[in-house]
């Protein structure tokens, strides 16, 4: 009896398990798994994303090294993604730091800096665009508007994205600040640890697990900037703020280069996938010297 019991109940939760994981199983095949097949296969046609198209084999991909457009949009990209990555990480640190001393209203500041993470990147970039074109300009009295000019736009891309990327990545900092035991920190006291020096030999190699997550995190979402140049620069001034995904996204769907740029969107994907992998790999071996 006691068997037949445990059976039945074995039985209940298997259907439980596959009730659940079936549904999302197939949404993540329908919205995920095949889109990226299908893509793979269109990088090797000519498709302008409707009507007939021929294969072309290797052909979207040789033209990718040989596009200026495409280059300069990974130049912009990756210079944006690596200043922005630096100063997200760095400021949330200080607040991170800042948040976790002994302070008032501390849960309260808390909440209040995640505020930037709640809000949609569209809504934030909108909000920013009329901020930069018009309050800006009006309080200078200036005609002058920093999204309109191709040599500095892309500073004020990277000021949306730090602002709104150092609300999750303070929260990170926050918990592995608190992971740090208090009596490590009373050791190192004893033993002279003040200012830098305790941060240098105590913090940094205690929270370095949280410094790998961030910067890999961080790192991924700043080369995948969309939303913030549809809200405020569409790419302009002269295509001088056309990130990667931009461009895959408007000369793919309304530019007639679907087939040509889902090769991008591969290489891109092969891209973020190994610099995750390099970054990851580097970060790790920095926690075990420290």
């Amino acid at each position: 009896m006691a068997s037949l019991a445990k059976s039945k109940v074995g039985s209940s939760r298997m259907k439980t398990f596959y009730a659940i994981l079936i549904p999302v199983l197939v949404l993540f095949v329908a919205f995920n798994t095949y889109p990226l097949i299908t893509g793979f296969f269109y990088s090797f046609t000519d498709s302008k994303g409707y009507g007939a198209f021929n294969m072309v084999g290797l052909l979207n991909y040789a033209d990718l090294f040989t596009d200026t457009r495409v280059l300069n949009s990974y130049l912009f990209t990756f210079k944006v993604a690596v200043v922005a990555t630096i100063l997200t990480n760095v400021i949330s640190l200080m607040l991170a730091m800042a948040l976790s001393s002994k302070i008032k209203f501390k849960s309260a500041l808390r909440g209040l800096f995640f505020v930037p993470q709640i809000l949609g990147a569209l809504v934030v970039g909108y909000v920013f665009q009329f901020l930069f074109t018009w309050l800006i300009p009006a309080f200078f009295n200036t005609d002058y508007t920093i999204l309109g000019d191709p040599t500095w736009a892309w500073i004020a891309i990277v000021v949306v994205l730090v602002w709104q990327g150092c609300a999750q990545t303070t929260i990170i900092y926050i918990t592995g600040l608190s992971s740090v035991p208090e009596d490590v920190y009373e050791a190192g006291a004893l033993d002279g640890a003040k200012g830098w020096n305790k941060f240098r030999y105590i913090t940094l190699p205690l929270i370095m697990p949280s410094i790998t997550t961030n910067m890999v995190l961080v790192m991924k979402n700043m080369l995948m900037v969309f939303d913030q140049i549809v809200a405020m620069t569409s790419g302009g001034p002269s295509q001088s703020t056309e990130s990667i995904s931009y461009l895959i996204y408007n000369n793919g769907l309304s530019g007639g280069q679907f087939g040509f740029q889902c090769a991008n969107a591969v290489i891109f994907f092969i891209l973020i996938a190994a610099i995750s992998i390099i970054q990851t790999r580097f970060l790790n071996s920095r926690e075990e010297q420290l």
